[in-house]
């Protein structure tokens, strides 16, 4: 599994408690969850320290997944991510908990995990550790390995079943509309009307305040192609075709090609313009590819593929 770590040292004590009881609350044994939800229900969110590792981690683990976010109070990305895992937890109904843990303050369990860079999420189902992941992630994505990973457990864990069908007996609950960030309203306002510089200029101030913001990278990242895109003439494959030494035409024809839903080969005559130019024409090149890999995100397999040749062009 991929960032499989040893948990061996604190689980230790498992098999000396009892088994954590039916809807993945702690044993009896253990401390009941951090103030839980209306009804009785476990709480889906507990701040977990090095005294309650035991209850609120491995011995929930054995009937639902518990999902570890490492955090620090200096972490900027650690800010962005745990929110969004809160709400997910709280949208998921006891299906799976997410358990909090400062690494300054708990640097034995740090170390158990081996943490290297923070944010990190692990996964504990079975008082063992399944996978993880580094860095924070936007919520669309995050939403998508969530189903993923229930999916994947559900037959193994018969928590997940047992506080979904809790969850539709008491009727799914309308979910709360966050207010709009009105940044990004007027950044979608000024798209609309077609002022690409103006809707450019919002999301690069909301990237100023928050570097790390993966949607407003995007965002920009669409804006600025669209920008080129009205502009785009389906003739300039022919004329970058019949001069493959003009740099110029070879970016413009890219963009042609990506109006045209031609992907791959914009990206293979970006990757060929890098191999024959060299200097600024090089770097022009290099950048307008890499500017147009933010459009489709680093998980597109055409992006993997293209990243690999412009590699061994540049190398």
């Amino acid at each position: 599994m991929a960032g499989a770590v040893d948990l061996s040292g604190l689980k230790a004590r498992a098999e000396a408690r009892p088994q954590a009881s039916p809807g993945g609350g702690p044993s009896p044994a253990g401390p009941p969850a951090d103030g839980g939800a209306p009804g009785g229900a476990p709480a889906t969110v507990v701040d977990v320290t090095e005294a309650t590792f035991q209850a609120e981690v491995i011995d929930r683990s054995m009937t639902i997944p518990v999902v570890v976010d490492l955090w620090a109070e200096w972490c900027q990305p650690c800010k962005q991510l745990s929110p969004v895992l809160e709400k997910l937890a709280a949208e998921g109904g006891g299906a799976w908990v997410l358990a909090k843990i400062d690494v300054d303050a708990n640097p034995r369990i740090s170390q158990a995990f081996q943490v290297q860079s923070i944010p990190m999420v692990v996964v504990v189902a079975g008082g063992q550790p399944v996978t993880s992941f580094q860095g924070a992630q936007p919520e669309p994505q995050l939403r998508e390995w969530i189903t993923q990973l229930l999916d994947a457990l559900r037959e193994q864990m018969p928590g997940i079943a047992e506080a979904e069908a809790r969850a539709g007996d008491q009727g799914a609950a309308e979910p709360v509309e966050e207010p709009e960030d009105p940044r990004v309203v007027a950044a979608e306002e000024a798209l609309e009307q077609g002022d690409y510089a103006a809707a450019a200029a919002a999301y690069e101030a909301i990237l100023a305040a928050e570097p790390a913001n993966a949607e407003a990278q995007a965002a920009l990242a669409q804006v600025k192609f669209l920008e080129r895109a009205e502009s785009a003439d389906p003739s300039a494959i022919a004329r970058a075709d019949a001069a493959p030494d003009d740099v110029d035409a070879q970016l413009a024809a890219a963009d042609a090609q990506i109006a045209a839903q031609d992907v791959t080969g914009a990206f293979d005559r970006l990757v060929a313009t890098v191999a024959r130019t060299a200097g600024d024409e090089r770097d022009r090149a290099r950048t307008h590819l890499v500017e147009l890999f933010e459009l489709f995100g680093t998980e597109d397999e055409r992006v993997t593929t293209a990243r690999r040749a412009l590699a061994r062009a540049l190398y």
